[in-house]
């Protein structure tokens, strides 16, 4: 089967390859945690962090407006140890809260791949991408970029490739 051309052909690329990677870490994934927690308004900075053995993320945030909002961080490390993943979304898909920064930073691997979404799929729809350029990916985090980000997060998720050890 031949690749898909042109921009169509591009963004179901863009689309097909994250979710594959994502699948093969979930369901290769020895280990697995699930937590529930509060995305809080008020402004006020907020971090929410979970290890899995060596591997860590943690998810900072500012937002305003509405209430409390529950979210979820699920992390996983694949059987054969190569890969860490880390989502960290709002179940219901679209977060009504104002985020003014979001971060999400790994320890003890690097980011393979990583997405944010303005909203999660939820009740028959489907993720909304956040435009490229509203945020910017390093090895080690995934975070708003000043003056482009447009407030809007529901949905982070995380792909990194963990440190072999070769004989």
């Amino acid at each position: 089967m031949a690749a898909p051309s042109g921009r169509s052909g591009r963004m179901l690329w863009a689309a097909l390859v994250p979710a594959a990677l994502l699948c093969l870490a979930a369901r290769a994934a020895e280990e697995q945690s699930t937590a529930d927690f509060d995305v809080r308004p008020g402004g006020e900075v907020h971090s929410f962090s979970r290890s899995l053995g060596d591997y860590t993320c943690t998810f900072t945030y500012s937002a305003q407006g509405g209430t409390n909002e529950q979210w979820q961080m699920n992390i996983g490390v694949s059987e054969d140890n190569l890969l860490f993943s880390c989502s960290v979304w709002r179940p219901q898909g679209k977060s009504y809260l104002f985020f003014t920064q979001f971060k999400a930073e790994v320890k003890g691997a690097k980011i393979e791949y990583a997405m944010a979404y303005s909203q999660a799929a939820a009740g028959g729809q489907s993720d909304v991408p956040l435009k490229q350029e509203e945020f910017e990916i390093t090895e080690t985090t995934v975070s708003h970029r000043e003056g482009k980000f447009r407030f809007e997060l529901s949905k982070l998720m995380i792909v990194a490739k963990t440190p072999r050890d070769e004989l």
